[in-house]
């Protein structure tokens, strides 16, 4: 079969089953997961158990989106932009998620000494601040570790407050280059 004649069966038979052909749209809902299948693992190709799912949602949207089909177009473009619009938002949630740990590695990776990662960072966050001007360096102590109101960090200091707010906001700026210079590193 060729391209141009697979477009023309699919489309016929979703038209039958739109039409109220239960065959027709049991063979459309095949042979449409058979071609979904391959779009995604094609895809997937690091993660080959994800397409069955994906082609899961995509039959679902399509039959929920079936009365948006218009019958002048090619229905295989209509499909596969609803499985590509699947895909986006499998990557989509995929990355809001971050990496998958097994079960049976979850008490390491979730129970690993937080205590020594706190002091790794309090000491990465103080080497930081030592390379920042005393300004800086203090309006970020007082305001934002130790959180003191910006009129209690004045009365403290001598400093004007909006002088403080300008140290602290530039201040973490600087925090932020360095801290993007440091991991670049």
């Amino acid at each position: 079969m060729t391209v141009a004649s697979d477009e023309t069966h699919l489309k016929a038979l979703f038209l039958k089953g739109l039409a109220g052909d239960a065959d027709a749209h049991r063979a459309f809902l095949a042979e449409a997961a058979g071609a979904l299948r391959a779009y995604f693992r094609n895809r997937l190709r690091n993660a080959p158990e994800d397409a069955e799912d994906l082609v899961q949602e995509t039959l679902i949207a399509v039959h929920t989106k079936r009365d948006t089909f218009d019958p002048r177009y090619p229905l295989s473009a209509w499909l596969y932009a609803i499985a590509r619009y699947r895909l986006i938002d499998f990557v989509r949630r995929k990355k809001r998620r971050g990496i998958a740990i097994p079960i049976e590695d979850a008490d390491d990776a979730l129970f690993s000494a937080p205590a020594q990662e706190a002091s790794d960072a309090r000491r990465d966050v103080a080497a930081l601040l030592e390379r920042l001007p005393e300004k800086q360096r203090r309006a970020i102590q007082l305001i934002k570790l130790e959180q003191k109101s910006v009129r209690e960090a004045s009365a403290l200091t001598g400093w004007s407050e909006s002088d403080l707010k300008v140290s602290a906001h530039r201040g973490l700026k600087t925090l932020a280059r360095l801290f993007r210079e440091e991991e670049s590193a």
